[in-house]
């Protein structure tokens, strides 16, 4: 009875919360991760579309990885099929433009009309403009193709109506609630009502056992505060923090791609990978250092994933810590000091070892040099300073290693 009380709440709360005909959700099984909700897309589109038990491989075009798409929309290299969309299905990418970073819609266009995808997917993990779903929809129904969108990274951008609304041109919304919703771990899949019944069955019993109950109400928990005027105040601040803090990079001299950002993210091409082997994975390592946490990320203009060129930086949650424009300032100024640092670091490695570091080679060189040892820790005794101002909402500082008084 508890069980299906909570089903009903939540199924309630998704209907306020996104004003759709019908809606599916499920926890994401947590040794499995985020990408559990993606291998439902997958299956998805062979229960949509292939007969049972026939071998025909089903076509789909989603952004590439290096562009800032996700992994598991069907990403793969010359060498390996890298995601189970690639494994199972034919997939096309499409791009950015590398001269402004952002979606390239003409090319999409052109590439769907020769690919003839059954799906076309909208949506990314690293991409920081907002969607053009109505274009998206026209290509899509020119080639009679279903339309799908990922806003696992925007769900509170759009629930907030701060970015355009995939609902009105897509036949298939799917969405974790852990990041910008700032929910539970888990994942929901909204679909027209003609296609729940094979969406439904997707997710139960073909990929999923039993409910998480704890995760389902945590949902429900999420979207009511979604509902709420504090939780727009609260989104609304992550995007000023975004702006903030790449308008404060840029004026810096640094480049951050497309030129900015319409959400919670952005990307910063570091431009230092080829001179002297100052990679987005070392920064990161730097980072790490100073008890800053970014991640290391592709850029559009990128190889290799395994080495990438930059950093992906966002503010979901500097900004739930009470974190404002004033305190954007000061942590791009942490983020230059540690770029300049990481920058003769790389250089003075490159004169002396005659080659490109490593993450590990340059932790070593690191001990062996008093002069960046030294600024990594003084960069670090700032940053611990300067958190202590903004406690974490529920965890006390004096129980966090490195915080004691």
């Amino acid at each position: 009875m508890l069980v299906i009380t909570v089903e009903t709440a939540i199924l309630i709360e998704w209907k306020n919360y996104a004003k759709k005909e019908h809606s599916n959700y499920f926890p994401s099984l947590p040794h499995l991760g985020v990408s559990m909700f993606n291998r439902i897309v997958v299956l998805l589109q062979t229960l949509l579309f292939i007969p049972l038990y026939c071998n025909q491989k089903i076509d789909s075009m989603g952004l590439d990885l290096p562009s800032g798409g996700h992994l598991t929309h069907g990403y793969h290299t010359i060498k390996k099929k890298v995601s189970a969309t690639s494994i199972f299905f034919e997939s096309m990418p499409y791009r950015v433009d590398p001269a402004n970073g952002m979606v390239d819609y003409a090319e999409l266009e052109k590439l769907a009309h020769l690919f003839k995808p059954k799906l076309l997917i909208a949506g990314a993990s690293a991409y920081s403009r907002d969607w053009d779903y109505h274009r998206m929809r026209k290509v899509a129904d020119s080639i009679n193709a279903y339309l799908m969108a990922d806003i696992s990274h925007i769900a509170g951008f759009v629930a907030c109506g701060l970015a355009n609304n995939p609902f009105a041109f897509c036949d298939v919304v799917t969405t974790t609630t852990h990041k910008s919703l700032r929910g539970p771990r888990a994942a929901i899949i909204f679909g027209k009502k003609e296609l729940m019944d094979r969406i439904d069955q997707a997710v139960f019993p073909a990929l999923q056992g039993g409910p998480h109950n704890h995760q389902i109400a945590a949902i429900a928990v999420a979207l009511k505060e979604a509902m709420s005027y504090d939780y727009r105040e609260y989104i609304s601040q992550v995007l000023k923090n975004s702006r903030c803090l790449a308008s404060e990079l840029t004026n810096m001299g640094h480049l951050i791609v497309s030129g900015g950002t319409d959400n919670h993210l952005f990307l910063w091409d570091l431009q230092r990978k080829e001179l002297n082997g100052f990679s987005g994975s070392i920064f990161e390592a730097l980072c790490d250092r100073c008890n800053i946490s970014v991640n290391k990320n592709s850029l559009p203009t990128d190889v290799s994933a395994v080495n990438p060129g930059g950093i992906r930086i966002g503010t979901p949650a500097t900004t739930t810590r009470g974190m404002k424009e004033v305190e954007m300032r000061q942590i791009a100024n942490f983020l230059n000091e540690i770029f300049i640092l990481g920058d003769s670091l790389c250089t003075d490695f490159v004169r002396s070892m005659q080659s490109k570091p490593k993450v590990k080679e340059l932790t070593n060189f690191i001990a062996s040099n008093d002069k960046y040892a030294e600024a990594i820790n003084r960069i670090n005794q700032q940053v611990l300073s300067f958190a202590k101002t903004f406690p974490h909402p529920s965890v006390p500082f004096p129980h966090i290693s490195g915080m004691e008084e």
